[in-house]
């Protein structure tokens, strides 16, 4: 089973990303090996999955015979956090043990670049297909053209077909719309194309900028832009949004929403996704916190998307 967990950071901008394999060992306390059809083994693996993706950086975990092998970039690992992440998980008779190796350093993406991805329909509002797949899509339906390279965002992923359902369903009509960790630049130029006035992308990873440019292109969204760098580009930008939208991991949300709360007019609505249901409660508590308010929550096979609303001052 392969569980991903995405980002939107790159570690570099010739395509070739350094990685660090993570072997993990999941056994009961007492045992060498782990049982795979052990029912509380594989709810530690699971448990796992979402703390270590949260806590310490993992993009992906491939399931094995004695546990999980996670990857993770280089610059992204926190082994103090993953360390904590373990003392903490709530499942007694469970010993997680792990050791840490160099991956091999080659652009992992390229393969599924150079096929591409199946179209997707996203609840017959829009049709993502990228530049392999030229399809006749319906009239009233937005086409989306995504060439994917190096970055997150082809409306495979359920955090990102929620995000795109929800703008779909927003009156656009003379909006701006912030993209938060642009990635492809999904996000901005699905606001264009369902009839946003403008949308501005930004993201950490010089190749995700680039990877934006090019997509805009495509779409023939003139109205999309986008900045090089993390939420500090927010407060260079000075301008206010009426949708911001944001699909990254839960940290960075926590981290950066002073910023995206900063940077909304009032009555804004925030779209935020990149975690677990169970993730939530955090980051509604810390979205009250700045008068953000709740106004609905969507969840699609244990994902979540938030839409807070700004209210008062």
């Amino acid at each position: 089973m392969f569980f991903p967990i995405f980002y939107t950071f790159a570690e570099e901008f010739n395509m070739i990303m350094k990685y660090l394999k993570v072997t993990f060992n999941v056994c009961r306390n007492g045992e060498d090996t782990a049982d795979g059809d052990d029912a509380l083994l594989q709810a530690a693996r699971d448990l796992l999955c979402q703390a270590a993706g949260a806590e310490a950086g993992f993009e992906a975990f491939d399931e094995n015979e004695g546990g999980l092998t996670g990857y993770v970039q280089q610059k992204l690992f926190d082994v103090t956090a993953l360390d904590a992440c373990l003392k903490e998980l709530p499942l007694q008779g469970i010993n997680v043990s792990y050791t840490v190796s160099e991956a091999e350093n080659r652009n992992w993406n390229k393969a599924w670049e150079d096929e591409g991805f199946e179209p997707i329909n996203v609840d017959g509002k829009c049709v993502i297909h990228d530049a392999h797949h030229r399809i006749d899509v319906p009239k009233g339906v937005a086409d989306i053209t995504i060439d994917a390279k190096q970055a997150f965002g082809t409306g495979n992923h359920e955090t990102t077909r929620m995000i795109v359902s929800e703008l779909a369903d927003t009156d656009l009509k003379g909006k701006r719309v912030l993209d938060c960790g642009c990635g492809t630049g999904i996000l901005s130029i699905a606001a264009a194309k369902f009839g946003a006035a403008e949308a501005v992308g930004y993201d950490i990873d010089e190749w995700s900028v680039e990877n934006t440019k090019h997509n805009c292109e495509l779409n023939g969204t003139p109205n999309v832009s986008v900045a090089l760098g993390d939420a500090g580009a927010i407060r260079k930008m000075g301008d206010k949004f009426d949708v911001v939208a944001a699909n990254i991991n839960r940290n960075i949300l926590l981290a950066d929403m002073p910023e995206f709360r900063a940077a909304m007019t009032d009555g804004a609505l925030l779209l935020l996704s990149g975690f677990y249901e169970a993730d939530a409660p955090m980051l509604t508590d810390r979205a009250a916190g700045l008068g953000l308010e709740l106004v609905k929550k969507h969840t699609l096979n244990g994902w979540c998307m938030l839409v807070l609303r700004a209210v008062g001052g």
